[in-house]
């Protein structure tokens, strides 16, 4: 048995069935990324539109290829080609040129919209605070469905120190919900990483994108 193989039933065995893995593969090589299919992983998680391709080009539509990192608007013609879910709409900018390459494609593209929950200004995302109008206007576009939300959190060794934003964005997600907006699912909380992963399930995430706590320290 590989340790990737080890790592991704590790990983798996200690989560709820509810909850979906997302293998992130930012750095990883296709031999690393078909061990872990082959471990079980069904979702991939990508940040760059070009290593996206490239790897894609070698492994196919084995899994399905979710878009974890900020997407350019010049990239999102290629990205729709090839993604199954961007998980990070961080405008409606953005969300309009998917919609009109998608169109082009003839594709409806599932979405999460991303939520700048702590206000970083090195992060992307929308402001929780604006959250509910940015929902309404991206779900009125017709090649895009709308299916809840995703976050990164602030950087910290403390898993723990995560906690606060995990909670806002629970709250967050509960009350976009409870607010019925048409063609707005908010079925996925995507939230939490190989530090913080299971403290974000313990507050509500059910879709967490782990990198090295599966694959290793990227070896540059």
């Amino acid at each position: 048995m590989s340790n990737i193989d080890m790592k991704c039933k590790e990983i798996r065995n200690g989560i709820p069935l509810s909850v979906a893995l997302v293998a992130a593969v930012k750095g990883r090589s296709a031999e690393e990324i078909t061990e872990a299919i082959s471990a079980g992983i069904e979702i991939i998680g990508e940040n760059y539109v070009q290593e996206a391709i490239r790897k894609y080009s070698e492994i196919g539509d084995a899994v399905k290829w979710h878009m974890i990192g900020h997407l350019q608007r010049n990239k999102v013609k290629e990205a729709s080609k090839i993604f199954d879910c961007i998980q990070s709409v961080d405008s409606l900018r953005l969300a309009r040129e998917i919609d009109k390459q998608c169109g082009k494609l003839g594709k409806v593209m599932p979405v999460l919209i991303e939520i700048n929950i702590a206000g970083e200004e090195s992060k992307y995302g929308i402001k929780p605070e604006e959250a509910a109008a940015a929902l309404r206007q991206i779900a009125a576009l017709p090649n895009l469905e709308v299916e809840g939300l995703m976050t990164m959190e602030p950087y910290s060794t403390n898993s723990e120190d995560s906690r606060p934003y995990f909670k806002r964005m629970k709250q967050l997600f509960d009350d976009v919900r409870s607010q019925n907006i048409p063609n707005v699912k908010m079925k996925i909380l995507s939230m939490g990483m190989s530090n913080s992963y299971l403290v974000a399930i313990e507050e509500g995430g059910n879709m967490v994108r782990v990198g090295t706590k599966l694959f290793g320290p990227i070896q540059y």
